[in-house]
């Protein structure tokens, strides 16, 4: 059967036949997720090209994971009513789009905003993506498949920088939104000619409410906790937490209580391997974003690398990752989720932990093994839990729940850099009360403490790592934890 053909019964394609719209999901899914560790590295240059401040700029990183996580939940709904190829070939348009208007923002105002643009055009990418592949992936084959599909959501993070940091040095930061543009017309042309047109399904009415809540729940946190770096007493700050912990509860309330489609499929925690699973994603998420958004502001700031420099010292992570991906795919099938997060849960651990030793007079080189360590952990692990987490859900949900783990995933990036950079700033505060220098001693013992901070979540989540189930990859079968649902 050509990849171009309905797949109305969803039988699984041929691993020769799934190489095009392998192809085609990555191109769109590295773009988008490339994106959200690109600005990164021009945190420091936006800062002074827009005569801004940290706690304001760091919005362009927080703002567009929140846009993405506002948008995700859409993705199950959006797809099972017009069909996942047409909503993916749409995402991938306006996130091109929105990516030609942050290139020509004219103030830090303007480009948080039009970031929030691009994260809702991109949004849905990643989620249908992996709800298409796992769709029409041979059972069997499953661990294998989307070890690749892996390939852009850890090295996409990992290589940002580094092409961030070569166009800010070497072009101008309006570059790291343009080099979109061809890539999204490529990947358009892909998708069109090579995505199956799997079976649209009967959809109920759209969860306004719950659309509506969501964004207000995650922004108002995310929001709260950023301004608790100036002051945890402030009235910015006690508003975001409130109407934000106020709208979460609500939101957690409708959706359990709808009885027909909710925009999150919350009943599916009722899986005690399901839970498990996704608290372990979520401390695997802070601990590997929270290092990519902290690790090249310390090297720019406190060592004095350009942007390119700092962008390539990422390669360690790439490199590690990329080599782990695979392996962990092909032992996925075989042993399961359990050791292989235990096992980079442990990697990540210690890399992080060690990055709490380096100081800006150290060499560069400091941050290779530590780097690697947490490529290697990544890679390992993110891929067996996102595997994991749909094999613990009904057949009938999985693009429910890649909808609810893609948009978790997206909201604990936010938290990731709003929390850490509150941290930061508040323990850079701490330290200068006690009478060391802003630059660079109270900032490198602020690093310091939000380093160790990743690496205590790290080794806490292995307490909860072993107790992780092997489950059946024969998707004909129900999932284990999933029988009480």
């Amino acid at each position: 059967m050509s990849t171009s053909e309905s797949l109305g019964s969803e039988q699984p394609l041929s691993m020769r036949s799934l190489v095009a719209p392998l192809i085609a999901l990555i191109i769109g899914m590295f773009m988008v997720i490339l994106d959200t560790t690109a600005v990164n590295v021009a945190i420091p240059v936006l800062a002074k090209d827009f005569n801004s401040t940290l706690s304001l700029i760091q919005w362009t990183v927080t703002g567009y994971a929140l846009a993405q996580a506002a948008v995700i939940p859409l993705a199950g709904w959006m797809s099972d009513r017009y069909g996942a190829k047409r909503i993916f070939i749409i995402s991938i348009i306006l996130f091109t789009l929105g990516s030609i208007l942050c290139a020509f923002a004219g103030s830090a105002e303007q480009l948080i905003f039009f970031r929030v643009l691009q994260g809702l055009g991109g949004g849905m990418v990643m989620p249908i993506a992996f709800s298409m592949t796992y769709r029409f992936s041979p059972p069997d084959k499953v661990g294998r498949i989307m070890g690749m599909m892996g390939i852009p959501v850890l090295l996409a993070p990992a290589l940002g920088p580094i092409v961030s940091g070569y166009l800010i040095d070497y072009v101008n930061w309006q570059w790291i939104f343009l080099i979109n543009v061809p890539i999204g017309i490529i990947g358009v042309i892909m998708c069109m000619t090579t995505l199956p047109n799997l079976a649209k399904k009967a959809s109920a009415p759209l969860d306004l409410l719950g659309m509506a809540l969501a964004p207000l729940a995650f922004g108002g946190l995310s929001y709260g906790i950023s301004e608790g770096g100036t002051s945890w007493h402030s009235a910015k700050t006690i508003i975001g937490l409130s109407v934000g912990a106020a709208a979460l509860i609500l939101f957690v309330i409708v959706e359990l209580t709808r009885k027909s489609e909710p925009l999150l499929e919350l009943r599916v925690f009722r899986s005690s391997q399901f839970t498990r699973g996704i608290l372990l994603q979520w401390a695997l998420q802070f601990t590997m974003f929270g290092i990519v958004f902290a690790v090249p502001y310390f090297m720019q700031q406190l060592m004095g690398m350009s942007a390119l420099k700092a962008g390539l010292w990422t390669l360690p992570h790439a490199i590690a990752a990329g080599i782990a991906m695979p392996i962990g795919g092909r032992l996925y099938d075989r042993v399961g989720a359990r050791p292989l997060v235990f096992t980079g849960l442990m990697f990540a651990g210690i890399g992080a932990f060690l990055l709490s030793f380096i100081d800006p007079s150290n060499s560069p080189w400091t941050f290779l093994a530590p780097r690697a360590l947490i490529g290697l952990g990544m890679g390992m692990s993110f891929l067996a839990l996102n595997t994991h987490l749909i094999q613990n859900a009904p057949r009938e949900l999985v693009g429910r729940v890649t909808s609810l783990t893609s948009a978790a995933q997206q909201v604990i990036t936010s938290f990731a850099v709003a929390g850490l950079t509150t941290f930061v700033v508040s323990r850079t505060s701490h330290y200068v009360s006690q009478g060391e220098t802003v630059m660079s001693a109270a900032m490198t013992h602020a690093y310091h403490n939000a380093y160790v901070l990743l690496a205590a979540l790290a080794a806490v989540s292995l307490l909860l790592a072993v107790t992780l189930k092997r489950t059946t990859a024969d998707r004909t079968e129900t999932p284990v934890g999933v029988a009480e649902l």
